[in-house]
């Protein structure tokens, strides 16, 4: 009788009711408080990391996860027992593989192919724009390696050093070999720092430019550097933290910016034509032109003001080369004086027109200086025609976008030394305080928690990512790609490490760009359906975050993939994260380019739809 009587009260709805939920509440708060020691808080102050834990341990060479490996790491997952989606993938010994292109495809770059630049006018050098192949011209093979290539020397080696057999070239050496370019040695590629402005050495070009310009301070984090060379000027200013974005054509001078890359340096095709640069306004601290023959005051000054779209409210403009210093130079340039001096006296008026304010011309260089805001200099141009001020309504734009003649509009200000947009923070604080762009909220939606919150999620993920991918702890990669930036999170998350990230925003993505290079760090826009403007090989490392999702309906994500194993270095990595399905889709690509790669739970555990694909040609 006692054990009925114990068994008849719980068969009672409520009091079963309550006895339910009294175990469920103690379920959930033995949960909440044990979770509370391994989440990230959201409402964490900006930027400051309270669980070091989290971070990506760069400086730790021999780094080892044997702490975490029973909590995150699993064995590579498979779906096809158990997911709803219908597979296809055939056989490992059955798949088709996609075959190698032709040996003359090895420096094959899609979008500025030397035989597709013949189609197009040589008039301001718009035959050296993008033009890339269309649907039906896209090869479907995979660009192949050259006879002989080498892993690239590690960096800081790699700055002054690079395998002959991996970029294949000596025109440069000959062609350019009083200026000090690059020399060939034996097998390799030296790089003694030389240019046509500094035949004798980087070291005091830049000295000369220290004594006028800021490098020292933090103010200047961002340069583009216009016609680069072999990006040696961008090289000498990595000992300041500065990151130089080299943009130069491809030309007689054959593969400068192959040269850049090959050396660890940040670099890509680009031309001062009809379009904008692929970089928001406001984005960079200096511009720099060393006989970069840009013709600055043809075209109604359509160049120059494209500079002054670019560079930030007080940002340097430097110049070496034609026209100045010419009554020194004007026999070696063989040009008259009174060519020359036509030159500078128009180069010197459109500045003025601009607003700019020359700060000097010391021997080889001259410096100006764009003002912080625009509140003189519109009651200058009311007694001028020309330029006028733009009235397109996007200065940001910057995905095959015409140049307009116009000076692009600062925004207001209310004192005249007042800083149009707000001011940056000097490096590296700039990095770990929000942007200008986001404090004045004018992106809709964006905010500093919002911003706070990516930086605490950018941190975990990549933390992980050192976890499933050891060789990220031990700086390995040095030219990374993030293929969806977002605010630049993912870079912010390996500042501590020897690399440097191409930050790309999609064109038709939220415009964050401007929000990455306030932050101190540089990246450009693009539309993944088309190739990059890069060489093959360059990039060490490529992230993406959401990629073949934003382009399912878009393109083919197979070019997508070609795209990325061609400008992938050989034995490079990739991580991939995306939903589940999408996932699996592109893996069934991957094992047919022949990649190394395995499907592995992200951060968020076993029960999240959202995985990673870990490609590793390493192992």
């Amino acid at each position: 009788m006692a054990t009925l009587t114990l068994q008849i009260p719980l068969k009672r709805p409520l009091l079963r009711l309550f006895v339910l939920t009294i175990l469920c509440s103690l379920s959930y708060f033995l949960g909440s408080y044990t979770k509370t020691n391994t989440t990230i808080n959201s409402s964490t102050p900006l930027f400051q990391d309270h669980q070091p834990q989290l971070q990506l341990r760069c400086s730790q060479p021999n780094f080892t996860t044997h702490n975490h490996k029973n909590q995150f790491l699993s064995p590579p997952l498979r779906f096809e027992p158990h997911h709803t989606l219908t597979l296809l993938q055939p056989q490992q010994n059955n798949l088709q593989l996609l075959d190698f292109c032709s040996k003359n495809f090895t420096n094959y770059c899609p979008c500025h192919d030397p035989p597709r630049e013949k189609q197009f006018s040589g008039e301001r050098r718009f035959n050296k724009e993008r033009h890339c192949p269309g649907n039906g011209e896209k090869p479907r093979c995979l660009v192949p390696r050259p006879a002989g290539y080498k892993r690239p020397f590690p960096w800081p080696k790699s700055r002054d050093n690079a395998w002959f057999r991996n970029v294949p070239f000596p025109k440069l050496t000959e062609y350019k070999k009083t200026q000090n370019w690059v020399r060939l040695e034996g097998d390799r590629l030296v790089f003694p720092g030389g240019g046509t402005s500094f035949p004798k050495g980087v070291k005091g070009y830049v000295d000369e430019i220290k004594r006028v310009v800021p490098i020292k301070s933090g103010d200047i984090r961002t340069v583009l550097d216009v016609g680069c060379g072999v990006a040696s000027f961008g090289a000498s200013l990595m000992d300041y933290n500065i990151l130089t974005m080299s943009v130069a054509p491809r030309d007689i001078h054959e593969a400068q910016v192959q040269f850049a890359l090959e050396r660890g340096l940040p670099a890509m095709l680009g031309v001062l034509s009809t379009n904008r640069l692929p970089f928001p306004s406001r984005a960079f601290d200096m511009a720099h032109c060393s006989r970069c023959l840009v013709p600055w005051t043809s075209y109604d000054g359509l160049y120059l003001m494209e500079i002054d779209r670019i560079l930030r409210p007080g940002g340097f403009w430097v110049l070496s080369g034609p026209p100045i210093n010419w009554r020194v130079n004007f026999k070696g340039w063989e040009r008259s004086t009174k060519d020359l001096e036509n030159e500078q006296i128009s180069l010197e008026d459109l500045a003025r027109r601009l607003c700019w304010k020359k700060i000097t011309e010391r021997g080889p260089i001259a410096v100006w200086r764009k003002p912080s805001n625009h509140m003189h200099c519109i009651q200058k141009l009311k007694t001028w025609k020309s330029p006028q001020f733009c009235t397109s309504p996007d200065p940001d734009a910057g995905w095959y976008t015409k140049m307009d003649p116009c000076i692009i509009p600062l925004p207001q200000v209310k004192d005249v030394h007042d800083i149009s947009g707000g001011a940056l923070e000097k490096w590296p604080k700039r990095l770990n305080v929000a942007p200008p762009r986001i404090r004045s909220k004018i992106i809709n939606g964006i905010t500093v928690k919002t911003l706070n919150e990516d930086v605490q999620l950018w941190k975990r993920r990549v933390s992980y990512y050192g976890i499933i991918l050891k060789s990220l702890n031990n700086s390995k990669y040095r030219n990374v790609m993030d293929m969806n930036a977002g605010f630049g999170g993912f870079a912010a998350a390996l500042t501590k490490c020897l690399a440097w990230v191409m930050n790309v925003v999609p064109f038709d993505a939220n415009n964050t760009l401007g929000i990455v290079y306030e932050r101190g760090l540089i990246g450009t826009y693009m539309n993944w359906c088309e190739a990059f403007s890069t060489y093959p090989r360059t990039y060490d490392f490529i992230h993406a975050n959401g990629v073949f999702s934003m382009y399912m309906d878009k393109c083919d994500i197979l070019d997508i993939l070609l795209e990325m194993h061609r400008i992938l270095r050989p034995e490079g990595a990739i991580i991939i994260r995306d939903h589940v399905d999408t996932i699996v889709k592109v893996k069934g690509i991957t094992d047919r380019i022949r990649w190394n790669g395995k499907i592995l739970h992200s951060e968020n555990g076993p029960f999240h739809p959202e995985k990673i694909l870990l490609v590793d040609n390493s192992l």
